[in-house]
């Protein structure tokens, strides 16, 4: 489930695959090629369910970001990875809330970012910066990202469906401590990521082998799904509240869960931290 990864591109590729248009492609939108539904459709054929997935992920976005900006009070968001839109936008949540809350959007996606620019013309709160979130020192120098946001005060950092685009050789923690180092005290860090659940939920453990393998074979290359000690380390050094690291539909849902999740949503957690 995704949006990042890869060099900025300057202009858009149809033949090859993006995760932006494959995440929007599950999601239901129409802003993808036959190269990213030829992706879709090979996941949907081992998870029919997948979109309920997509669903949570965005799901989990709204209660967050209505949690950090109505109950909290943070009026500045970074979306690394932010993908195409769709309902409702980040800046849409948080802004309902506090009407001045800025919110820039950061993505590799030349498709993304026609959309994101287009979003300036809507709203001076809301900003877009061309960015590779694997280079976060390049990233953080942005000017809309430097200068867009002021790092004297808490800033909201979102992390959603990004980083299991990010190979092992990256390295996942490190390239997190990066950002949790740069951001100012009271920041919050809000991340979802694919699990691999082993030996606690073996249903989903094998479903999670089938999609890894789906994703790895496919044209897109990437999607890996991690142990919740390899998720969990992406939050050194931030306290995470709780319920913790859990499953999206069980963090602070907006109401009870009248059946069981099937195992396609047992396969992404989420959590939100406190750098102190």
């Amino acid at each position: 489930m995704a949006r990042t990864g890869g060099a900025v591109s300057g202009g858009i590729d149809p033949e090859r695959p993006s995760s932006a248009r494959v995440y929007d492609a599950v999601l239901g939108g129409k802003d993808s090629y036959a190269s990213d539904r030829a992706v879709v459709d090979d996941l949907l054929a081992v998870a029919p369910g997948l979109g309920e997935l997509a669903r949570d992920n965005r799901a989990f976005l709204a209660r967050a970001v209505r949690y950090l900006a109505g109950t909290v009070g943070i009026d500045q968001f970074l979306d690394c990875g932010s993908g195409l839109p769709a309902e409702e936008n980040l800046h849409q949540i948080a802004q309902r809330a506090n009407p001045d809350a800025t919110v820039v959007y950061v993505d590799n996606d030349p498709m993304v970012a026609a959309h994101g620019r287009a979003l300036l013309t809507e709203n001076e709160n809301v900003r877009f910066a061309a960015g590779d979130l694997t280079d976060p020192a390049a990233l953080l120098a942005e000017p809309v990202v430097a200068r867009g946001l002021d790092w004297s005060r808490p800033i909201a950092l979102l992390q959603l469906s990004t980083l299991h685009h990010v190979p092992d050789e990256v390295g996942m923690p490190e390239l997190m401590a990066r950002y949790l180092d740069a951001l100012p005290p009271g920041s919050f860090l809000v991340l979802s990521h694919i699990f691999q659940p082993g030996a606690e939920d073996p249903e989903a453990a094998a479903l999670a082998e089938r999609l890894e393998a789906t994703f790895l074979n496919s044209a897109l290359g990437s999607g890996w799904f991690r142990t919740r000690e390899e998720i969990t380390a992406c939050f050194a050094g931030a306290e995470i509240f709780e319920p913790g690291l859990v499953v999206l539909a069980d963090w602070w849902p907006d109401g009870p869960r009248a059946e069981p999740l099937e195992p396609v949503r047992r396969l992404l957690l989420g959590g939100i931290a406190r750098k102190e």
